[in-house]
């Protein structure tokens, strides 16, 4: 056991039972760090601290953080799995693999339950009676299956009590997307057997919906009635498209899901993809981003199982996996009776088991290993790792723009390297009031805005007459003063304190909002701390956009529409949003102090009961008799003679 335990946690792992249940990891601060279960706590907790444990970077930095433990016994396994899903759900831990996406998905919602059933799109399923067909990744996609299926079986979304006897119906019983109960159109045994299909086809039962619609087109024109079989006709069409959409994966006509998961091993990004197999068709696909998930080896495919005992040593592969299953089924309207799945969970039978439970009905969990199922697993896996391709560029777009509009600036202000650090100064006053000044940061064209600046103008131009020269002077001294001289380490007055490194950065570029006035004032700034010539500096002036350079007659005009300009207005706009914030928050507690502040005797708790008394108008209480002023709770005559005087 490794000998350099908190002694928290070492008097923890004496006491760990030999019940199977449900444990928690927490950090110094209280914070649930990772959730796990096991069938013997003992064996499995201790197996995370024993000195000889090949752990994965990962759980390295998990264990490290563990200050304290904390553990529930459970009866079985089984119960063990439900309260860690729970508890994922509740703290949504840091080392936990989870969805990516914490949202709750959407699904279909059919209210079965009423007499005419009406369609919606819901975000969370109850014991309600209705029918429910999802989860879907998007709401989109749940529209664009209603909006496609609802040409072929038209339903009701709107709010009206359905009578039969409406005066007159909406649009949509005009344009032939709803069949018109509310006038009597169509009786409830004709809507509810039109919702019924729509139901089939959505659980992938297309070919029974097809011979319906088929059999209700040739006995109306049976019957003679050719416009109801022409829309019987046009409704089969538009079925029999929707269905050839539906490739046919097996001739079984068996109900399953594909489970494949791809990964990229350089950055540990996680993609999941679900196929949905009903009645033998591929009715649909889910794509899924996953948080935590540890880098998995090529070559961890094998169905065996792992023992929970030894669980940090368990492949990533399947980890992913079960961790994936569990929260997805949880939230699934319909269990299949088959999952296939590219390696089997270590925890495959307690898993199966929940999945039983969920469903009512006996659910295995199984690895494809030859004929159709192989290549159908093979098409989910390209499916998915095409998924994490798309949404790994996605999010390389943005840091691609900005590694562009860089190489862009560097270029145009001719620099002999790329400006990765950009700092840029702003100064926020109204009339000499409040005069602030405001430094952000960006860093390969992204803020870092733990590294902002605030600064409080106090000299000139701080009040009275502005004077952004000397504001400009003194916020820029102030900021390069601390890196031009060394840290102050014996300053009784900073003993104790931790110094802010983040001053001693030298940035690329610095960026002053102004013309030639205030980049000229950067400049003797620089010179007097002896930095001019080693940090770059401009001047963006907001009327033209112009770029000044030092020493340079004419100003330089970055292209329209270039990478570059973006970036360097992007930076301008944020610390003149970051120093007008600064700016009006100040603005605001001064107008919130009045008058009483400066009154002796009267504090907060006083000056709070005049205004409360007076209806916070400074009017009333300067006109205010000193009988009036003395009705004020906690106001003697002294201090409501002091009032009267100042006032």
């Amino acid at each position: 056991m490794n000998g350099n335990l908190p002694e928290k946690v070492a008097q923890k792992l004496d006491s760990l039972p030999t019940a199977p249940g449900c444990y928690q990891m927490l950090d110094s601060e209280g914070r649930v760090l990772y959730v796990g279960k096991a069938l013997v706590l003992r064996n499995r907790v201790r197996s995370y601290f024993h000195a000889s444990a090949n752990h994965s970077p990962r759980t390295q930095a998990l264990v490290a953080e563990i200050a304290d433990i904390s553990w529930w016994v459970t009866k079985t396994e089984l119960e063990a799995l439900v309260l860690e899903n729970e508890l994922i759900k509740r703290y949504q831990p840091r080392y936990n693999v989870r969805l990516k996406d914490d949202k709750t998905f959407p699904y279909i919602k059919v209210n079965w339950q009423d007499d005419f059933p009406k369609i919606q799109v819901v975000r969370r399923m109850r014991k309600d009676g209705a029918r429910y067909f999802g989860p879907y990744t998007s709401s989109r996609a749940c529209y664009e299956t209603l909006d496609a299926l609802r040409r072929v079986f038209p339903y009701l979304d709107c709010d009206r009590v359905i009578t039969g006897k409406d005066p007159r119906p909406c649009l949509y019983y005009h344009i032939k997307l709803c069949g018109g109960p509310c006038i009597g159109a169509q009786t409830r045994e004709e809507y509810r057997q039109t919702i019924e299909q729509l139901m089939h086809f959505l659980e992938g039962d297309s070919d029974r919906v097809l011979r319906q619609l088929k059999e209700q087109m040739e006995r109306a024109a049976e019957n003679l009635q050719f416009e109801l079989a022409a829309l019987y006709r046009d409704r089969l069409q538009s079925a029999q498209r929707i269905a050839e959409q539906q490739k046919i994966v097996t001739a079984a006509l068996e109900d399953l899901d594909y489970v494949a998961v791809a990964q990229d091993q350089r950055t540990g990004d996680t993609a999941v993809q679900v196929f949905m197999v009903r009645h033998g068709r591929l009715v649909g696909r889910d794509s899924f981003m996953l948080d935590g998930a540890e880098v998995f080896q090529i070559g961890e495919l094998s169905g065996d199982k792992s023992s929970e005992d030894n669980a940090p040593s368990v492949g990533q592969k399947t980890a992913v996996i079960g961790a994936f299953l569990q929260q997805f089924y949880d939230n699934a309207a319909f269990i299949p009776p088959l999952i296939l799945v590219q390696s089997l969970p270590r925890d495959v039978g307690v898993l199966t088991e929940w999945l039983a439970g969920r469903r009512g009905g006996k659910v295995e969990l199984r690895v494809p290993r030859r004929g159709d199922k192989v290549k159908v697993m093979a098409l989910a896996e390209e499916n998915a790792a095409e998924y994490l391709r798309v949404q790994q560029a996605a999010r390389a777009a943005d840091t691609n723009r900005q590694t562009e509009a860089i190489a862009e600036l560097q270029s145009a202000l001719r620099l002999d390297t790329a400006p990765t650090r950009i700092e840029c100064y702003d100064i926020s006053t109204l009339q000499g009031a409040n005069t602030v000044g405001s430094m952000v940061v960006f860093v390969k064209g992204a803020p870092a805005k733990s590294a902002y600046k605030r600064f409080k103008i106090h000299g000139k131009g701080s009040q009275g007459a502005p004077d952004d020269f000397a504001s400009m002077r003194e916020m820029l001294r102030r900021r390069f003063r601390r890196l031009a001289e060394p840290a102050n380490n014996t300053d009784p007055a900073k003993a104790g304190k931790k110094e802010d490194e983040t001053w001693r950065i030298m940035p690329d570029l610095v960026i002053v909002d102004g013309g030639k006035g205030q980049l000229g004032v950067a400049v003797e700034v620089l010179q007097e701390f002896g930095l001019f010539g080693q940090i770059p500096v401009i001047g963006l002036a907001k009327r033209e956009e112009e770029v000044f350079l030092p020493n340079a007659p004419d100003p330089l005009w970055l292209r329209r529409g270039s990478q570059a300009l973006h970036l360097v207005q992007r930076i301008r706009d944020e610390a003149h949003r970051f120093g007008i914030t600064y700016h009006r928050n100040l603005r605001s507690k001064e107008q919130v102090r009045s008058r009483l502040d400066d009154i002796p005797g009267v504090g907060p708790k006083r000056r709070k009961a005049i205004l409360q008394h007076f209806d916070g108008d400074i009017e009333r209480v300067r006109k205010a008799s000193l009988e009036e002023l003395m009705a004020v709770p906690g106001i003697n005559r002294k201090v409501a003679e002091l009032v009267m005087e100042a006032l």
